[in-house]
């Protein structure tokens, strides 16, 4: 079949500069705008929560961007990380298909998450600033957050989302092993933690509400910033590192994918795999279609609409256009807490109204039997949010099957579930359940959708 399993590159081939999508898309992204005047926010209107240079990536049009060299001597760490191809899987699924997958889990957090927690870090600490708080659903932002600040000499304080608190000891006690003080969201801390417990005491807490406390904390400090590990431009711009080495892996394999797949949520790891693919696909023609896979329980591209929203449940944040569930959808808990996000990533959400990308959605159980699957054969046990990337790879496989006709697939295996075996010993005992949305609870968020004026 193949005699060679992984693609590895030097460290010099660490790319030099992030890719930014802004530059090659055939439309312009809607701008983001000020929820008090409407207008197109600018450069004040963030300052007091992020530095300067990230304001700058946040609205840059320039497709390359330098990645200073000590946040590539970081990255050496873990990066280039590994494409493998998953003979043993396909063996497995008995497919013609080819089946490769770039591995996010070999950083030291254990996901992709610190290829922007890193730059982040570092950017605020060239700013003069000295502490940074954030939120985190399934821990692996905040670990990696936890894990920057350590190497910048930055006191991190992370808001997890409760029901990922409780169901995740092993992370939280992570972030702190690196450093970092982790409060259960929604919490008595905040004036917005105080406002949603008032309403639900027993609130499993959201990313939207996690995000509410974590900026209200950087707004009223002037000594702290806020980080977000997902959805905005600069996130999605860092994390273009994945995509970038996987086409120079792709091109040491011999192969160029026919379908590239990641798990979104957010958005971050989707966009790092997917948008430097897209890329080349504006540029030089070279076709491949791209799929997000999200939770059933929180469909976001799939069943949001596109519309301007806030990014969190107390309305801090500018209005950004995006595919959203409304601030105030609260999903229910399920182990994937990386994917329980109301707003998609505003790049991701115009890349989808450009037709340049498609979406599925999947319960958790098939999502474990195939990072069962995966584990069995590859030997790598995914994290929950990952296995929604394996899920959609198998399904892709067994359809080349089903046709008798190859196709390579891609997918982007975000992280490993080292911090998550509960999850898995509940698929295994049979206490999984596929959880969906509340219908009611849906249509109640969007119709509070902000107005805003026709563009």
């Amino acid at each position: 079949m193949t005699d060679t399993f992984k693609f590895l590159l030097p460290e010099n081939r660490i790319p030099r500069a992030w890719y930014n999508i802004v530059a090659d898309l055939p439309a312009p992204p809607p701008a983001v705008l000020h929820p008090g005047t409407g207008k197109p926010i600018g450069p004040d209107d963030l300052a007091a929560i992020f530095p300067m240079a990230l304001i700058a990536q946040e609205v840059a049009t320039e497709r390359e961007i330098e990645i200073p060299e000590p946040v590539r001597e970081i990255y050496k760490l873990w990066r280039p990380s590994p494409l493998h191809r998953a003979v043993r899987l396909e063996r497995a699924l008995d497919t013609p298909a080819r089946i490769f997958y770039k591995y996010e889990g070999v950083s030291p957090a254990g996901s992709h998450k610190p290829n922007t927690a890193v730059p982040q870090a570092f950017y605020n600490r060239e700013a003069g600033i000295r502490k940074l708080s954030t939120e985190t659903g399934a821990g692996q932002w905040g670990s990696s957050l936890a894990f920057a600040g350590s190497l910048f000499g930055l006191e991190v304080k992370i808001y997890m989302v409760r029901v990922s608190y409780q169901q995740k000891p092993y992370r939280r006690a992570l972030m702190e092993t690196y450093g970092a003080s982790c409060i259960a969201s929604p919490s008595t801390e905040t004036a917005a933690g105080r406002a949603v417990l008032e309403q639900d005491p027993n609130s499993p807490g959201s990313l939207g509400i996690a995000i509410s406390e974590a900026v209200e904390v950087a707004a009223h400090n002037a000594d702290t910033n806020y980080a977000l590990g997902s959805v905005l431009n600069h996130v999605a711009l860092h994390q273009t590192v994945i995509g970038l080495e996987a086409i120079e892996q792709m091109e040491m394999a011999g192969f160029w994918p026919d379908v590239v797949i990641g798990c979104a949520g957010g958005g971050s790891n989707f966009a790092g795999i997917a948008f430097p693919f897209v890329g080349k696909k504006l540029r030089e023609g070279k076709d491949v279609r791209v799929v997000a896979v999200e939770p059933a329980a929180c469909p976001t591209l799939t069943r949001g609409t596109y519309a301007y929203d806030f990014g969190d449940i107390a309305h801090l944040t500018p209005l950004m256009k995006m595919h959203t569930l409304g601030s105030s959808f609260v999903p229910p808990g399920f182990h994937a807490g990386g994917l329980r996000y109301h707003g998609m990533a505003p790049l991701v959400s115009h890349a989808k109204e450009l037709g340049l990308i498609e979406a599925r959605t999947v319960h958790q159980n098939p999502c474990f039997e195939a990072g069962l699957m995966f584990a069995r054969s590859e030997g790598i046990v995914p994290a929950p949010e990952s296995t929604h990337a394996v899920r959609a790879a198998i399904d892709e496989a067994l359809a080349a099957k089903e046709e008798g006709r190859p196709r390579t697939i891609l997918f982007n295996l975000s992280g490993h579930g080292h911090f998550d075996m509960q999850a898995y010993t509940d698929y295994l005992s049979g206490k999984l359940e596929d959880r969906d949305y509340d219908e009611g609870c849906l249509q109640a968020s969007l119709a509070a959708l902000p107005q805003v004026a026709a563009e």
